[in-house]
């Protein structure tokens, strides 16, 4: 393990923490994938799927400090910082609240129940990053964002963004360390279910994890906000320390790792299951941490590992923000299917698999690249950008 902290002007990119949040989000679509095939959070063929949401915001939180940290002062204010992440994130969000306004109404039932005037007010307020109360849930599913479920995560990415800017970036170590600690202690809470605020009581299937986030009912909140925080500030933290790990095939073990994480099963199918509590408590905790001190400390990788890196990070914001549109056509003609061979399943999970990647690519090339050159062109300054 050494200790590195580079210059701006000497800064490596960090391919492998690329790769796996690439890799992270392919197994977030096959998660969504098989999500409908399964009887419960429980029997989740790819069980713990959803800790690739915590795995996301330990890498956003580590790439913020090593993007932003030493350039305050230097040309950076807040009006600066706002306008980079916007243009970084807004784009790919317009196009997920759109291709999930056109599957709602050309590809999903119930349709004859929202009005047109309904249906563009929720895609206004998804473009917005304004989610929607239960009177607006036009699916049905307890989401905040009904045409692009995902996009919660975003919600909270974008007030991580925030706290950062307004405070925590100035942070000394310790202090940031004594928050990141109190974070996890909200970890511990939900994971064990302690139930420390008497918010948690909603929670049946998913007592004992770090399922939801994804709606403005109070528990969902305070377990998105606990989902948020520990990570997303944990990898600031590991950015600030300095600790990298130097190991010989660091993409591949970091991505075995993360895929090990997330095949898992249920740990214990029992009504008092804590131990899967502690399993992703642990893997919250420790285990991500660990794979961004992996993954930045090992960038010694030939060329076509390099080259996969940069092709699944560059896919991988696109697809995850484009990709549930499709998973919401799939699970409606599932529903309406069941007696079909379990064949035809297969291969429709496979299309969908593969069309998320083309759309994604698609999205990626001939619109995310060109719409956020033309935004940094028109409102950023180019000594800043």
């Amino acid at each position: 393990m050494t200790s590195l902290k580079p210059s701006l002007s000497t800064k490596p990119r960090f391919e492998i923490l690329d790769g796996l949040r690439g890799v992270a989000a392919l197994i977030v679509v096959a998660f969504h994938i098989f999500e409908i095939h399964s009887g419960g959070p429980a029997l989740q063929i790819i069980n713990h799927g959803y800790l690739a949401v915590d795995f996301f915001f330990a890498l956003s939180g580590f790439v913020l400090g090593y993007a932003y940290d030493d350039r305050w002062g230097r040309g950076l204010n807040f009006k600066g910082f706002v306008k980079r992440r916007l243009i970084r994130l807004q784009p790919m969000v317009l196009m997920g609240a759109t291709l999930g306004m056109l599957a709602y109404y050309f590809g999903l039932a119930h349709i004859e129940s929202t009005s047109v005037g309904t249906l563009l007010l929720i895609w206004l307020l998804a473009c917005l990053m304004i989610p929607t109360t239960k009177a607006l849930d036009i699916r049905g599913w307890n989401e905040g964002y009904s045409l692009n479920g995902p996009q919660w995560s975003l919600a909270f990415e974008y007030l991580a963004n925030l706290l950062y800017a307004l405070f925590i970036r100035r942070f000394p170590l310790w202090l940031l360390g004594v928050f990141v600690a109190l974070a996890a202690c909200l970890s511990v809470d939900i994971t064990f279910n302690i139930d420390t605020f008497g918010i948690l009581t909603e929670r049946s299937a998913e007592r004992f994890t770090l399922i939801g986030g994804w709606s403005l009912a109070p528990t969902q909140l305070y377990v998105g906000f606990t989902r948020l925080l520990y990570p997303f500030f944990a990898g600031l933290l590991v950015y600030r320390l300095g600790m990298r790990i130097k190991v010989r095939g660091a993409f591949l073990l970091s991505s075995l790792i993360i895929a090990a994480v997330m095949l898992m099963p249920r740990v214990g199918l029992s009504d008092y299951h804590w131990p899967n509590g502690l399993y992703e408590l642990l893997c919250v905790l420790l285990v991500f941490p660990a794979v961004l001190m992996i993954g930045a400390g090992s960038n010694d990788m030939g060329r076509r590992t390099t080259s996969l890196c940069q092709s699944l990070g560059r896919i991988s914001y696109p697809l995850y923000i484009t990709h549930y549109p499709l998973i919401y056509i799939l699970f409606d003609w599932t529903y309406k299917h069941p007696d079909m061979p379990q064949s035809v399943h297969i291969f429709n999970g496979v299309a969908v698999f593969l069309l998320t990647l083309g759309v994604a690519y698609a999205c990626e090339r001939l619109y995310d690249m060109p719409v956020r050159a033309w935004l940094a062109n028109c409102f950023l300054k180019s000594r800043h950008r």
